[in-house]
């Protein structure tokens, strides 16, 4: 039997997002900002069972490269977009490939069994989420994986490659196996930063693989908090900021390193480093208060947009504009979910 190929190959944290809106106390009670994502520490390790215990939940399919390989999968055609990471032999683990496979995502986990999957306290205060994460199993995922008789041919199939930065906290070894086979072969390797803490706390982990990435995905407060680590002088210059990171030291000069900034609502800023002082700035089709159900997932969404375009040979423009239908879509649903049926977004 023939090994499928697919065009791109996602890694990151698998993790089941369980879900509260309303979720003020809660925010004070485990001292969490309204609008931010952090790892859990010990004294946020009671929230799971509180969540579960005392609250309406809602189980959502999370995992930041998750949620973007699924927009990405909704976006292109069947057998297009395949993901791994690391889950338990739990019921987390099948709630997870029964939402892959209603949104035509292919995955090949690693399974450590007797483990947990990964879990991630979603807190829901107005357009406002807080992401509280315990990777459990997902931090133990081996890099071996990549090279195992399942996963290499899809590697090594692959012609766009799609990280998140929550894996730089623990797997920084099996991302720079990716980006640099990319690079070698002349891909696209592209870098979510995902979180302000990443820049912060593991900015030497993303100068490691900066290098090798094509293109670079965030939003205004992770670009803030890169431009603070990397003491940029004006934190809040947001194509500034894009174009520092566009004009970085680069292993494959050939291909133009691209970066995206998104604002929410407000307008989405792109910097190639081929025209590094000419910044394009996207307007955000902006909803309504009442239209918006959920703001949890939406960068994801995007990300999956914009990546999907790219894969499926879109001009950058096009990319931002399926960015913003999918990020539109998914904040008028609760949690990182897409429209059935399918609505055309390229």
């Amino acid at each position: 039997m023939s090994t499928p190929s697919y065009s791109l190959f996602c890694l990151g944290n698998p993790l089941l997002d369980v879900q509260v809106s309303n979720g003020e106390e809660l925010l004070k009670k485990y001292d969490l900002k309204a609008n931010d994502a952090i790892l859990a520490e010990e004294k946020h390790a009671p929230i799971y069972d509180e969540l579960v215990k005392k609250h309406q939940v809602t189980y959502v399919a999370g995992g930041a490269a998750q949620n973007a390989a699924r927009g990405a999968a909704y976006v292109l055609p069947p057998g297009s977009v395949v993901y791994t990471g690391c889950v338990g032999d739990d019921d987390l683990a099948e709630q997870l490939k029964t939402a892959n496979k209603r949104e035509g995502l292919d995955q090949v986990y690693q399974v450590k069994k007797g483990d947990k999957t990964g879990a991630c306290a979603v807190i829901i205060t107005g357009h406002h989420r807080s992401l509280v994460t315990t990777l459990r199993c997902a931090e133990k995922f081996d890099q071996s994986h990549l090279s195992s008789p399942e996963v290499a041919p899809l590697v090594e199939g692959a012609k766009f490659y799609y990280v998140e930065g929550y894996f730089l906290t623990h797997g920084v070894s099996s991302v720079l196996e990716l980006s640099s086979k990319s690079t070698e072969a002349g891909k696209t390797f592209i870098l979510n930063l995902s979180a302000p803490f990443i820049a912060q706390f593991f900015g030497s982990q993303v100068s490691q693989i900066l290098p090798f990435t094509d293109v670079v995905i965030g939003n205004e407060a992770e670009a803030e908090s890169w431009a603070a680590a990397n003491n940029y002088p004006d934190v809040k210059d947001l194509t500034g900021i894009a174009k520092a990171i566009a004009l970085l030291p680069k292993k494959n000069p050939a291909r133009s390193r691209v970066v995206v900034f998104t604002q929410g609502a407000q307008s989405t800023v792109l910097v190639t480093a081929d025209k590094p002082d000419s910044p394009q700035i996207f307007p955000v089709h902006a909803l309504t208060d009442d239209q918006i159900v959920d703001t949890n997932g939406a960068g994801d969404a995007f990300a999956g947009g914009f990546i999907g375009a790219l894969v499926a040979g879109k001009k950058l423009e096009e990319a931002v504009e399926a960015g913003h239908k999918m990020g539109g879509m998914c904040v008028q649903q609760v949690g990182p979910q897409y429209k059935w049926p399918k609505i055309q977004i390229l």
